[in-house]
């Protein structure tokens, strides 16, 4: 009550001197009580001038709930359909991390982006206070930073500190993997020389804090003479101790040439070692990474097994802003519209249901609005039809299966059903995905789909339209 009361003074500050005092002693009464709220499910699928919220209750009281909504599903979905597009075109086996956090715009924007990213087929995020809230995996390498503070194997302490995982006396690490980096180097054929003493410094002293997550980030200095060497001595003194390295990563260059490359010197130093485990180490790689770096690792192919993207993905550069409105289409009963020239524009009249039309092969094939009191169509039935921009002509359909789209989410000032749980709006989006037809889930030249109003709507469109020219 008190945060009310200080909302009204405020905006009694702000106001014109000549509001009335009724209007902010309604204000302080203001509540949901009488809003109802029909949704699709979260996750799911929605196609544009299909409605995918549906606001009832006091016209004052849905004015002002116009903005905040707004607000929450613009960002929420373009951040979604952006995650799912780079799914898409990674694939289902490829790993995905959400990297955008110090792209982001701002705190909210990032927290939102890691959210919606995981909905949209995201497996994990840097983001750990995403993790917190959300649950979401969490997951990151070692930085640049870290590697270039170290200057010699002197500085990791202390000096002998891990244990064979199967218990025994302490073992030295630096010398054990530098004892290793021999060995490698003339297998690689490289001067051991070359290598970044400071590089394997910080290998070693990440892997004696964290010897069951040990990845390495390879590219501080030179990945072929340095990084790749380093890492190898240091995953192959954690193997004699037990322990498996969890992966390597990159950060520039040519990212699916280097992958092979890569792969080529674990499979080498698996078999030259006998440890089988390292030529399936997985290779990870992050830097500006876009829908067209995607495209490609597919061409030109790769053996890169995890992927970091940020920029792109967080801040949506394809589509910076999703154009989702808010508009009134029925007040006291009597429908409305809004004109415009622009067909696309205009809005669609009433209380509508909407439907999701099924084909043969399980497939959605087409939206269908119908006015609120129209009998619900039935699965096998013929139904007359308007698409969308082809307005003027009537279509017959025959749909193997009809799913009504909105549920009930909100009554009486009360969630009114119980809302899922991230993992399962995730699921549910990959699950929404995976029923479009190649057709239309392709990203590039995608077939249309089509959105209908039955006839009996279509009329009513008509009538008001003629009715205010």
């Amino acid at each position: 009550l008190s945060s009310a009361l200080a909302d009204v003074a405020y905006l009694r500050s702000v106001l014109p001197s000549t509001t009335e005092d009724a209007f902010f002693d309604y204000l302080a009464t203001l509540d949901a009580s009488e809003v109802t709220v029909s949704a699709v499910p979260e996750g799911s699928v929605v196609f544009a001038r299909v409605p995918f919220l549906q606001v009832k209750g006091p016209l004052l009281v849905v004015q002002l709930l116009e903005t905040m909504l707004l607000c929450l599903v613009n960002y929420a979905s373009l951040v979604a359909t952006n995650a799912a597009r780079f799914r898409l075109l990674a694939g289902p086996d490829m790993k995905l991390m959400e990297i955008g956090l110090r792209r982001a715009q701002g705190p909210d924007g990032a927290l939102s982006a890691s959210k919606y990213s995981y909905i949209g087929g995201f497996d994990c995020t840097s983001n750990v206070l995403a993790g917190k809230l959300y649950g979401i995996p969490v997951r990151g390498t070692i930085a640049h930073s870290f590697i270039m503070s170290f200057t010699s194997l002197e500085e990791v302490q202390p000096r002998v500190s891990l244990l064979p995982l199967a218990g025994g006396e302490p073992v030295d690490l630096p010398a054990l993997a530098k004892s290793l980096l021999r060995w490698v180097c003339e297998l690689l054929q490289t001067p051991p020389e070359k290598t970044n003493r400071g590089e394997l410094a910080a290998f070693v002293s990440y892997a004696i804090s964290f010897p069951h997550d040990f990845q390495g980030l390879l590219d501080t200095y030179c990945v072929r003479r340095s990084g790749l060497p380093n890492f190898c001595a240091v995953a192959l003194a954690l193997h004699q101790l037990g322990y498996r390295a969890i992966g390597v990563r990159l950060d520039s260059g040519d990212l699916a040439q280097q992958s092979k490359e890569i792969r080529r010197v674990l499979r080498a130093c698996g078999a030259h070692f006998q440890v089988p485990w390292f030529e399936t180490i997985p290779i990870a790689v992050s830097n500006d990474i876009s829908e067209q770096s995607l495209e490609e690792f597919s061409r030109e192919g790769s053996e890169i097994d995890m992927i970091g993207v940020g920029t792109n993905l967080v801040t949506c550069p394809l589509q910076p802003s999703l154009g989702c409105v808010y508009k009134l289409v029925e007040v006291n009963g009597s429908p409305c519209m809004k004109l415009t020239e622009d067909e696309e524009k205009m809005t669609i009249p009433g209380t509508k249901t909407i439907y999701r039309l099924y084909d043969a092969a399980g497939h959605p094939f087409m939206d269908l609005m119908a006015l609120e009191e129209e009998p619900s169509p039935g699965a096998g039935q013929e139904l007359a039809i308007r698409v969308l921009g082809r307005l003027g002509e009537t279509s017959k359909v025959v749909p193997t299966t009809v799913e009504p789209l909105h549920r009930k989410y909100f009554r009486d000032g009360q969630v009114c059903e119980p809302l899922p749980s991230l993992p399962e709006v995730r699921s549910h989006a990959q699950v929404s995905l995976s029923l479009l037809s190649p057709a239309h889930r392709r990203l590039h030249e995608p077939q249309p789909y089509p959105v209908a109003v039955t006839e009996r709507l279509h009329n009513l469109l008509t009538e008001l339209r003629q009715a205010t020219q």
